[in-house]
């Protein structure tokens, strides 16, 4: 049986279970914040927070898709998808290709974009509305993908890929 015809049919992992591989993500993605920060500041000569911060947040950008794209284009997993049985695939079922998944990584920023305008905007400085908001967007952004017929979350509608439950067979190397 090939990969495709394996995953084609695969279930949709339920919201709740896609949320809690989002907040371990996060969890993860702190060391490799703070691996890339260490590493933009001691190649810049970095001796203060906010000199160069506009720099700083362009190479974590770029180290956030370096580490997502080379996960999703090759098995299609980052460690807490494959610790949540979620894999991601294109709407064939087949491994996401890199330019599909840097689009993906690109439209993923939804997630946080419009609840960051609403902070800007609103002129919030404190850190309870800041989260408050954020945490706001984040949950109205799951709370979309009920309105997609396939429960996927629209970023994957718009570029074409889908997050599937898997687990490896004996003697996969996926």
């Amino acid at each position: 049986m090939s990969g495709a015809s394996a995953t084609a049919g695969a279930p949709t992992p339920g919201i709740a279970r896609r949320l809690a591989c989002f907040v371990y993500e996060g969890v993860l993605l702190f060391g490799v914040v703070m691996v890339a920060g260490w590493l933009y500041s001691t190649l810049t000569q970095q001796r203060h927070a906010m000199t160069g911060r506009h720099g700083l947040q362009g190479f974590l950008f770029v180290a956030l898709a370096i580490y997502f794209v080379s996960f999703w284009s090759r098995g299609g997993q980052t460690v807490a998808m494959k610790t949540w049985h979620i894999r991601l695939v294109d709407c064939r079922g087949e491994p996401v290709s890199q330019w599909r998944a840097l689009v993906r990584y690109l439209l993923a920023w939804l997630w946080f974009l419009p609840a960051l305008g609403a902070v800007w905007l609103a002129g919030l400085h404190d850190l309870a509305s800041i989260l408050g908001t954020m945490a706001a967007g984040v949950i109205g952004y799951a709370m979309l993908a009920w309105l997609h017929p396939d429960r996927q979350f629209w970023h994957d509608s718009v570029c074409g890929t889908r997050l599937i439950s898997w687990r490896p067979t004996a003697g996969s190397t996926r």
